[in-house]
């Protein structure tokens, strides 16, 4: 599987959202809150609103993340499965709860790829 490198990852934890794309009938980005890489280097994302995101989930798996801070960021590009899995819907809702919200469930992302958002000449480059 690929992995994350360090930036990648250290931004992608600094960082309070990241966003999520789709493809589906129509494309669709959102915003996630409630996010963290796993120890398998996959990245898990609560869902607690995602209704178009998992319609256009079950026509295609592919998925686009960015982490960005300022002018850096990253785009991650990858596969995904919705699960609900008790033990990550738990350890979502530690998350969610505080801010009055329920995690339904969990996407998990499969990072296939990497590239560099930041401007500057390593723009556009795989990571």
């Amino acid at each position: 599987m690929y992995q994350l490198n360090e930036r990648v990852s250290a931004l992608f934890n600094k960082t309070k959202n990241c966003t999520l794309s789709t493809n589906g009938e129509y494309p669709n980005t959102i915003v996630i809150m409630f996010k963290e890489i796993n120890a398998q280097g996959e990245i898990l994302l609560c869902d607690v609103f995602m209704n178009k995101t998992l319609a256009n989930l079950e026509k295609d798996a592919h998925v686009s993340v960015v982490v960005y801070e300022g002018l850096e960021g990253y785009q991650i590009k990858g596969t995904a499965r919705w699960t609900d899995d008790a033990d990550l819907v738990a350890a979502g809702n530690a998350k969610t709860s505080q801010f009055g919200l329920k995690t339904k469930g969990v996407m998990i992302v499969t990072p296939e790829s990497a590239e560099v958002l930041t401007p500057g000449p390593e723009v556009g480059k795989s990571l």
